[in-house]
């Protein structure tokens, strides 16, 4: 197993990215949240080992990594922080598992030009800060020629 303290993260996410790109199962150890018997988070950590198969990296809006996979025990689809990530092995098999079906609202909508695509990515943020980044950039861009 690569143990993650002895590597930089961009190592460890090429590999990650690499065994996504070949399709290739990664048993990882990791950190994750215990629940109690009703299903709720203690706060506590406990390690767990898993063998998933990888079908999405991911990050989250606070800028945390997540590595989504097809879990080989339970079936069950799965996400792992990647700063919660202790050692890992990428195997030479091949995947087993039918991974599900991408969310519609994931799916990225077709584009007529630039100016829908930009739109679109403002409507997604903060429309208020990127308005007035823009126009100050606009206004730079013009002061300047």
């Amino acid at each position: 197993m690569r143990h993650t303290a002895k590597q930089t993260n961009l190592r460890t996410l090429e590999d990650l990215y690499r065994a996504l790109a070949r399709q290739r199962p990664v048993t990882i150890q990791v950190l994750k949240e215990e629940k109690n018997e009703h299903g709720r988070k203690t706060g506590a950590l406990v390690e767990t080992l898993r063998t998933l198969e990888i079908y999405d990296l991911t990050t989250t809006a606070d800028g945390r990594i997540l590595i989504h996979g097809m879990d080989r025990e339970t079936g069950e689809d799965r996400a792992f922080r990647l700063d919660r990530l202790l050692a890992y092995t990428v195997h030479r098999g091949t995947y087993t598992i039918e991974r599900p079906a991408p969310e519609d609202s994931t799916e990225r909508p077709e584009f007529a030009d630039e100016a829908d695509l930009i739109a679109f990515e403002i409507g997604r943020t903060d429309a208020e800060y990127w308005t007035e980044h823009l126009i100050a950039q606009t206004a730079q861009q013009a002061l300047a020629a």
